[in-house]
């Protein structure tokens, strides 16, 4: 029997119908449920603008967030167009958080069992990650801080000495790249025994930590391919990791290995690490091999030096729009190091309450981890509501969203430090500032770039001003790609000498 061209496209429409029903299958979940949310469309969810380039995914969040401003949950669909529900109510936030963390232990991060690299404590799940957080915490305590403050000081002394070169130039100075420079310095020396030499302008740590971050093609791909198909992109070889990922995985080889050979011990990051690896009764679960634990600290220089130095620079950018806040600033810095000899100590940056009234208001305005995520572990119902999502559903905080809603933060886009008065913060909900997140699974570097974001504030505005330019980027617009909100063009200001 002869097959027409009238049955080839009958029989093509309804394959086409059946793979459409298949596909939009789970559209109606969220309606089932009486659950409000955006119209998803097909392959790419509520999200088909995030994975084109269009807008970030903070922007995508927010705008969801305010489309449906009363609703305490709203309905989503992911790349895959599998469903994903969004938090907003503060109490319910809290109880993911903090009061049902034993239901939202994981962060619902894709892991590859064969891929050391990914096993790292942002992915890990919760029967790997709670041991080596317990073990890793010491490090990060107020205590060990104190003791390597010395090192974060001497960085400091050598950004200032750069500074004054670059204000020399009188040229306009991308402040990310600056503010990098002090943090990869910082963290390097800090927390591995390094010198990255990060301020010599043939830095390969300057360099290659940069690039770890960049929105070029190849990472951009990396970045969706890990969202849409992680499985796959763990089949393509030395694709999956960039030229700066193995630089650093090779310097801190290089690093374990002459340590061992010479007996050099500096109680820091790696010397802990080192010290888990050798008593694995402490992380029982975890093969702890070398590739394992340069995992760990590969996680946390990327993750602390970028984090860190877009908040400073972000700060800048708002002292250099508004001088007034700038002076107030420099003359609290300028007073509180004049107690102890013109010297920045620990304890006189703990005295300087305007300068955290700052830091906290920049990560207000511009938080680095926008959204947050969390895996649910069992089938769990909303506190007050009918709606429970089943087990290994992911639960999206977004943090970008409400820290901009003007409910919470009246006129939002102001850069306001005196909103973290202490009255203020006491009148708001603690789950509506969530900059290091909150629970058992907060940023276990909050106390560290707390810190070191801080001095790299004071190197700058100490002894010089900052103002905007021509090429500086007003109003802010996100690039689309970033991983890290950050500004389309960077963040262009002019820097000089103070002559008193």
């Amino acid at each position: 029997m002869e097959i027409g061209i009238a049955e080839v496209l009958v029989g093509f429409g309804l394959l086409s119908l059946c793979a459409y029903y298949y596909l939009t299958l789970s559209f109606n979940f969220w309606k089932e449920k009486n659950v409000q949310g955006p119209t998803p469309s097909l392959f790419c969810g509520n999200f088909k603008d995030v994975i084109l380039g269009r807008i970030n995914m903070c922007l995508a969040v927010k705008k969801y967030y305010d489309e449906l401003k009363s609703e305490p949950i709203v309905g989503l669909f992911n790349f895959k167009n599998a469903p994903l529900v969004m938090v907003k109510d503060p109490d319910l936030i809290k109880d993911v958080m903090i009061k049902d963390f034993n239901v939202f232990c994981d962060r619902g991060m894709y892991v590859d069992e064969h891929d050391e690299l990914t096993q790292h404590l942002i992915n890990l799940p919760y029967e790997k990650w709670r041991p080596l957080r317990n073990n890793l915490s010491p490090v990060f305590t107020s205590g060990k801080l104190r003791d390597m403050f010395y090192l974060m000081a001497g960085c400091l002394d050598h950004f200032e000495k750069y500074l004054e070169q670059v204000a020399k130039t009188g040229e306009p100075t991308e402040f990310r790249d600056l503010t990098a420079k002090f943090t990869i310095d910082s963290i390097g020396a800090c927390a591995f025994g390094i010198n990255t030499n990060a301020l010599d302008e043939h830095s390969e740590f300057q360099k290659h930590g940069r690039d770890l971050f960049a929105t070029n093609i190849s990472n951009v791909v990396r970045h969706l391919l890990r969202e849409i198909a992680p499985k796959f992109l763990s089949l393509l070889g030395p694709f999956k990791y960039t030229k700066a990922i193995r630089f650093v995985v090779s310097s801190m080889k290089e690093t374990m290995d002459y340590r061992k050979q010479n007996s050099i011990r500096r109680n820091d990051f790696v010397d802990l690490l080192m010290d888990l690896q050798n008593d694995p009764e402490k992380v029982k679960n975890i093969e702890f091999t070398d590739l394992f634990l340069i995992s760990q600290a590969l996680v946390f220089f990327a993750a602390g030096f970028e984090t860190s130095s877009t908040t400073i620079s972000n700060a800048l950018y708002e002292l250099a729009i508004q001088q007034d806040i700038q002076g107030k600033l420099r003359k609290e810095i300028r007073a509180e190091m004049e107690k102890d000899k013109g010297k920045v100590t620990y304890d006189n940056i703990k005295r300087m309450k305007y300068l955290d009234k700052v830091f906290k208001e920049t990560l207000r305005k511009y938080p680095p981890g926008s959204v947050l995520q969390r895996k649910a572990g069992d089938t769990y119902t909303f506190s007050g509501t009918n709606v429970t999502i089943p087990k290994d559903m992911k639960v999206l905080i977004p943090v970008w969203a409400i820290h901009r809603d003007p409910q919470i933060y009246p006129d939002p886009d102001k850069f306001d430090p005196e909103r973290f008065d202490e009255e203020f913060e006491k009148s708001r909900h603690p789950m509506n500032y969530l900059p290091f997140g909150d629970g058992p699974h907060n940023c276990i570097g909050a106390r560290f770039a707390n810190y070191q974001t801080k001095l790299g504030i004071i190197a700058v505005i100490n002894k010089f001003k900052v103002d905007v330019c021509e090429k500086t980027c007003i109003p802010y617009v996100i690039s689309a790609r970033s991983i890290v909100p950050t500004p389309v063009n960077g963040i262009y200001l002019n820097l000089s000498k103070i002559s008193n």
